[in-house]
């Protein structure tokens, strides 16, 4: 039986870790290494740090803190934001990373996923699939970091889901844009839409309000993950009573 996962997701703007609201008005929460250390002590199963400004602006994700999280956290972790080429990743990789993700860089060049898994390994390559509704279809969205220059790539999220997989990538995160921060729960729908298709382990993103959101995504999608900020970042629930409900509508997580 495979061990649900718990990952806080840290968004970072020039040094620290904001949140927002579907994508917008984002507020500065707190420290990158505070926040780390906090939630690997609290028993999350892994992190990941999307740097969400590096794509908006053509550049990379900064490096200067990636390697001081390995000195304080004992979980693995995943860095996304601008990582267009193979240096990119080995660089953000041997400061500690376990994982990388892309979105706007992989929809920009789809060959990417492929160079990538063939040189670390399908298991260090994570899509993020930033994903919203337009009447009843499910489109992929591109550089979201920021409201100015996010926008429909009329990529449908089913496609664009079997190619990253014919490509290599070894997880997915599936982000309901229009849930994100509302606290309204996860997209089961979306999710559902999408597992029949999907052979790789994926992450649900967007709309954690409390332990009840979790068990329902797992009770009602083969996920195999969830990502979650604002209630972690706003100390309204502890990864440990988000674990404690799941165990005890038993769903197999790590206490």
């Amino acid at each position: 039986m495979i061990t649900k996962r718990i990952i806080p997701c840290l968004d970072v703007k020039d040094g620290k870790v904001v949140k927002g609201i579907q994508f917008k008005n984002h507020q500065v929460v707190g420290s990158i290494l505070d926040l780390a250390e906090k939630y690997s002590n609290d028993g999350a199963d892994e992190l990941v740090f999307y740097d969400i400004s590096a794509s908006t602006k053509g550049s990379i994700v900064e490096k200067n803190w990636i390697s001081k999280i390995a000195d304080v956290v004992n979980i693995p972790f995943c860095v996304a934001g601008g990582i267009k080429s193979v240096e990119d990743a080995r660089q953000i990789l041997n400061l500690g990373a376990d994982k990388i993700s892309i979105n706007t860089p992989a929809i920009d060049n789809p060959d990417l996923i492929y160079d990538l898994s063939n040189e670390f390994g399908s298991q260090c390559v994570v899509i993020g699939m930033d994903v919203k509704y337009i009447g009843d279809q499910a489109f992929i969205f591109a550089k979201t970091g920021s409201e100015k220059t996010s926008h429909s790539t009329n990529l449908n999220a089913k496609d664009w889901l079997i190619r990253v997989q014919e490509l290599g990538a070894g997880e997915v995160v599936v982000n309901a844009m229009g849930n994100d921060g509302v606290k309204s729960g996860y997209s089961i729908e979306l999710l559902n839409s999408l597992e029949d298709i999907c052979s790789i382990p994926m992450i649900a993103s967007g709309g954690a309000g409390g332990p009840r959101d979790f068990v329902n995504v797992f009770e009602k999608t083969n996920v195999d993950g969830t990502l979650a900020a604002s209630i972690f970042h706003r100390n309204e629930y502890s990864i440990k009573e988000i674990k404690e409900s799941l165990k005890a509508n038993s769903i197999n997580i790590r206490i």
